[in-house]
């Protein structure tokens, strides 16, 4: 988008070219929203990898319970035969 400057006999052109803050107020919004939002997907890629590590180490330990429980009623069927 290109700002066409106001034409005017007396002065210079620039000197009475409109400035827009408000499309420099929204470029800067968005460029702030688009680091956000590139920080808040960092996050939640940490945060699924921290899940996934939890998920394992249940599973280990359901896995890990499971077997105790089946070596201990092993063992106390072997003990009573």
């Amino acid at each position: 988008m290109s700002v066409q400057p106001v034409r005017r006999r007396d002065g210079s052109r620039y000197l009475y070219e409109p400035f827009s803050a408000a499309t420099a107020r929204v470029d800067t919004i968005e460029a702030v929203l688009e680091a956000r939002w590139a920080a808040l997907e960092g996050r939640l890629v940490r945060i699924e990898e921290a899940l996934e590590r939890i998920e394992r180490r249940m599973w280990m330990a359901v896995t890990g319970l499971c077997s105790v429980i089946v070596i201990e009623a092993a063992t106390f069927t072997m003990a009573q035969l």
